[in-house]
């Protein structure tokens, strides 16, 4: 606060004081101080898909890129955005952003998220009231977001590859958050002629720096600090709990996914949840370099992981998953350890808000893993907010 006041009082005497150039309205100014305090400053440990640059009058460069910039799949266009606070003179910011910047006036008011994961941003900065549409409320919990979905004043759109542009158009949205690696629909959103700005959290590689994606968002929505605190908060909480599980006498393994159309559907070697996996002392048994999902065939899935100690499954089953109905859906499931001694994991996305919280809040993530594999490093009778052992 009180970095904000002497900002606030600098500019103020720039305002009274100074004779040339334009002037800068009093909310404006207020806005540049709040964006230049320090404790609003959006710097990045984590994530690797995003950089920030901090010029005059509150103006950010952002510029936005692959984390994963190995794969063949890469982004193939890179995106850059200048973050203008609104109500700052085109004279000035125009002197002082480089060619090639699309121009955001900030803080947005409106907008629209694409996923779950993208929305799971807003929920954490309580700024639901800053989107006006989404696509879908399938596996969506949260109820402030259903009523105003029921109730008309938050729109739905669409599906991907289906979306009403009309809907778009008429929810009137500043931008639109979009992942531009998904395919089908997003030519037609590019003719509405609003800026699509690329929200890359889901292909980080570390689980923290899915969650530092919330200081993205924050930029762009006048969050800044809230999203710091809030990230502060769950980088202390994981690294906290990891640090519990780094000395574990005891590494058990496990291995994940199902059967899915022939083939075993599980996450790669390198994907953040297999990190997850090992930040909860356990080894991940599908040690390939891949970081998305991976099909497997099943002799192999078994030749690898047959005798593991735990099964890691999330999906949307109706009703209640059993052992019985995993084993109806492949009677060769049966054939592993941890089906035999009663060690699957298992989360339902039908009964729990698993990608609503779980992109933001990975350290609840490693508390439900480390429950199950060092229940001795946690509370006694926890609860896993996601995952449990299968009944």
């Amino acid at each position: 606060m009180r970095n904000i006041l002497l900002s606030l009082s600098i500019i103020t005497f720039c305002l009274t004081g100074c004779k040339t150039g334009p002037k800068i309205s009093s909310e404006t100014a207020a806005d540049i101080a709040a964006i230049t305090d320090s404790a609003a400053r959006i710097s990045p440990s984590y994530a690797k898909g995003f950089t920030v640059k901090y010029l005059e009058d509150g103006i950010r460069l952002v510029d936005i890129q692959d984390p994963q910039a190995d794969e063949e799949d890469k982004m193939p266009v890179g995106y850059q955005f200048a973050l203008i606070p609104k109500g700052l003179d085109s004279s000035i910011f125009q002197k002082l952003v480089p060619e090639g910047y699309t121009v955001v006036k900030v803080p947005v008011q409106k907008t629209i998220a694409m996923t779950l994961l993208q929305m799971s941003n807003f929920t954490a900065l309580e700024a639901i009231d800053k989107l006006c549409a989404i696509t879908s409320t399938k596996n969506l919990f949260n109820k402030d977001i259903l009523a105003k979905v029921e109730d008309g004043t938050l729109q739905k759109i669409g599906h991907e590859g289906n979306f009403d542009q009309e809907l778009i158009m008429a929810a009137n949205p500043e931008i639109i958050f979009i992942s531009p690696f998904k395919k089908g629909g997003y030519d037609a959103i590019k003719e509405t002629g609003i800026t699509l700005v690329p929200h890359l959290g889901y292909k980080e590689l570390v689980p923290l720096g899915q969650a530092e994606w919330i200081k993205f968002i924050g930029m762009f929505i006048g969050k800044e600090k809230t999203a710091n605190e809030t990230f502060s908060r769950i980088e202390k909480n994981y690294l906290d709990m990891k640090a519990l599980a780094e000395n574990t006498e005891t590494r058990p393994t496990i291995f994940s996914g199902e059967m899915h159309s022939g083939n075993w559907y599980a996450v790669g070697g390198k994907n953040h949840l297999a990190q997850i996996f090992r930040d909860a002392g356990a080894e991940y048994l599908i040690n390939d370099e891949n970081t998305g999902g991976v099909n497997i065939e099943f002799e192999k899935v078994y030749a690898t992981c047959a005798k593991a100690d735990y099964w890691r499954i999330l999906n949307s089953f109706s009703g209640d998953f059993s052992y019985d109905a995993l084993k109806k859906s492949e009677p060769r499931n049966a054939l592993f350890d941890a089906f035999k001694n009663k060690k699957v994991i298992y989360c339902n996305m039908k009964q729990t808000p698993y990608y609503e919280l779980t992109p933001v809040h990975p350290d609840l993530l490693l508390k439900d893993f480390i429950a199950i594999f060092h229940p001795e490093l946690v509370e006694e009778n926890y609860e896993g907010t996601f995952y449990k052992l299968l009944k």
